[in-house]
């Protein structure tokens, strides 16, 4: 959501709440034009462990005990820059913006201005660029106390017109990790200009494991009533529909398996629809539990914002992971909570467009536990 502005860079990413030592960065590696990438690592009391590296503020690893004290990984991802820089990383993990999600043919205007962006999903633009979206960007990190337990504090200085963006952006990410299993992602950002904003978490999560071959088994239940259709491109048409009698209706828990063919011949390849969330924008609510019964492990998203983007790994293509994993075709969904896509261009929609003297704030909270 979008708010009054008030904090500056430094304080944002400076901040420490508690006197507790904070969490310290780890030399990850270097990408290939040289810059150095550094890992911090969360963890709670009962064997929750978090890793998110600089570059692109991007979760590595979340590992997770099941119902019997096994502790699994079970976010997609990969052991080094290499792979986060390679044909194979499909978001895994990251930050995704300046705008996630996708803009009708790289076009909009704002404030009387047109702006073209690189197509890099034809025939649209896909989650912020091509070479300095915030995916591929390294982020200044540090370690911090927050009220929500040990954390990390990650910020990115977009400057005026990069990736084709108007106005210079401050955004700061944070991650922090409790005794409860809450691991809590908070956004804010301000500009210098008029600019739209959509920041997400773009991790691909199995209960079962990482390299797990199939995630359909999982059930899923979404507090979402509408969803808002797409032409053949993916692109909103401006409706906002009911779920009712449709396969996007998860208001009571369904096997992901159970309704996906109906469409897999369709332009979504199987679910890739961003569901309209129910409740208030702007209040963190629970949207969403996620399951593996055979493990126990179970996943619940709380969001401030009016959507999630319900992705079921359609386009994994058996690349190799962690561990020399592969990532087969649908091992893995994404729940990718923030505003409806291609916004800018659709006044009646929650509104993306930040103006200086506002603050963007945005926040999802992952929760993991066993049953």
């Amino acid at each position: 959501m979008i708010r009054p502005a008030a904090l500056t860079l430094s304080m944002l990413l400076m901040t420490s709440i508690a006197a507790a030592a904070p969490p310290q960065p780890e030399r990850f590696g270097q990408t290939a034009d040289g810059q150095a990438v550094h890992r911090f690592t969360l963890k709670n009391a009962k064997g929750v462990v978090a890793k998110i590296i600089t570059r692109g503020a991007t979760l590595t690893e979340l590992h997770v005990p099941d119902k019997s004290g096994q502790t699994a990984d079970v976010v997609l991802g990969f052991d080094d820059v290499a792979g986060y820089e390679s044909e194979g990383n499909q978001y895994f993990g990251c930050t995704a913006g300046r705008v996630a999600n996708r803009i009708a043919k790289g076009r909009f205007t704002l404030d009387g201005k047109d702006y073209q962006l690189a197509i890099n999903n034809e025939p649209n633009a896909l989650h912020g660029g091509v070479k300095r979206s915030f995916d591929k960007v390294v982020w200044q990190g540090v370690g911090v106390e927050t009220p929500h337990g040990p954390g990390v504090r990650f910020a990115y200085v977009s400057p005026d017109g990069e990736e084709g963006y108007p106005g210079k952006l401050t955004s700061v990410v944070t991650y922090s990790l409790n005794d409860k299993g809450e691991l809590r992602i908070e956004y804010e950002a301000t500009t210098e200009g008029a600019t739209p904003i959509n920041l997400t978490n773009h991790s691909y999560f199995n209960l079962a494991g990482e390299g797990s071959a199939t995630v359909l088994d999982h059930t899923l239940q979404v507090a979402a009533s509408k969803y808002t259709p797409t032409d053949d491109t993916l692109i909103p048409t401006g409706a906002i529909e009911s779920v009712e009698g449709t396969p996007l209706d998860f208001r009571k828990a369904t096997r992901i398996g159970d309704r996906i063919e109906e469409l897999t011949e369709t332009a979504n390849l199987g679910y890739d629809h961003n569901l309209v969330l129910d409740g208030t924008a702007g209040e963190l609510r629970k949207i969403a539990t996620l399951k593996d019964p055979a493990s126990g492990r179970t996943l619940t998203v709380h969001t401030t914002e009016p959507g999630v983007q319900f992705y079921s790994g359609n386009f994994l293509m058996g690349q190799t992971g962690k561990g020399g994993k592969a990532y087969p075709h649908r091992s893995a969904i994404c729940l990718e909570t923030q505003h409806f896509p291609d916004s800018v261009n659709h006044p009646q929609f929650p509104n993306t467009v930040l103006r200086p003297g506002q603050t963007y704030r945005h926040t999802c909270v992952y929760t993991v536990s066993a049953e």
